[in-house]
């Protein structure tokens, strides 16, 4: 299990064995040895080598995450270059299944994230319009801090490979050691401090910044799922908006008669 793992998630990285070796401070002899189970890896080497991929020690030693159904998605795309290893379901088809993470699972996810068994045991489902390109994960939100979205509603995210490509303001997951799974709009700050600064919708909570070391997963928000529909806001200033813009295209319209 081992052996067919450390060669796996070589070839996921990229990594040639000689590359692998200077990671992991090896003679890149012993990597060759490790991968066709002509040696046994230290368990300081085994500790190393979960830490470079991001995985747990249990995962690599005995789960065979190349199994058909159960499948891992290298990323190297944020701050720092570090290996992250995504673990997702697929179905009969091979089609990727978007995974469900119920609010009750939620301090899980943060040491299961990764974890090809914790993974299959969520639910999943699919959703057609969504098409056929990206990961997709669904997360039931808590709390009223993204009003008018409402605690309960669960937000269907794209998983986001290269941080730095975040736009401000955009609606995201963040799935992080401190804050745990989190719906906010992030403003990115990850050139200047190596920051995320995560924005309410709801005014009565104020901003603040996590730092990228902290970060596990971004799943930009895609649609949402809810069994509450939004309240139309029809306060006194809304509907004086309402009624200046109308006299506007009223008198659009007169100029043009």
């Amino acid at each position: 299990m081992v052996t067919s793992n450390i060669r796996y998630l070589r070839k996921q990285a990229g990594y040639t064995q000689a590359q692998l070796a200077e990671k992991l401070d090896i003679k890149r002899s012993l990597v060759g040895a490790y991968e066709e189970g002509r040696a046994e890896p230290k368990l300081s080497t085994l500790v190393n080598i979960a830490k470079l991929f991001d995985i747990t020690l249990d995962m690599l030693i005995t789960a065979d995450i190349s199994v058909s159904g159960i499948q891992t998605k290298a990323d190297r795309g944020h701050t720092g270059g570090k290996l992250r290893v995504l673990a997702i379901t697929v179905d009969e088809e091979q089609r990727e299944n978007i995974e469900l993470v119920p609010q009750k699972a939620s301090a899980g996810y943060l040491n299961g994230y990764a974890d090809p068994e914790f993974i299959e045991e969520l639910p999943r489902f699919r959703l057609p319009m969504l098409g056929n390109t990206g990961t997709f994960r669904a997360f039931e939100i808590s709390g009223d801090s993204m009003l008018p979205i409402t605690s309960g509603t669960v937000i269907v995210g794209q998983f986001i490979e290269d941080w730095a490509t975040l736009k401000d303001g955009t609606p995201c997951i963040i799935v992080s050691e401190k804050e745990g799974v989190v719906f906010k709009r992030v403003y990115n700050k990850l050139k200047d401090s190596s920051v995320l600064r995560l924005h309410s919708d709801n005014p009565v909570y104020s901003p603040y910044e996590i730092g990228v070391e902290d970060v596990l997963e971004i799943w930009e928000a895609k649609s949402y799922i809810s069994n509450s529909f939004p309240i139309a806001d029809l306060s006194l200033d809304k509907l004086s908006s309402i009624v200046l813009d109308l006299q506007k295209e009223v008198q659009k319209l007169k100029k043009v008669d």
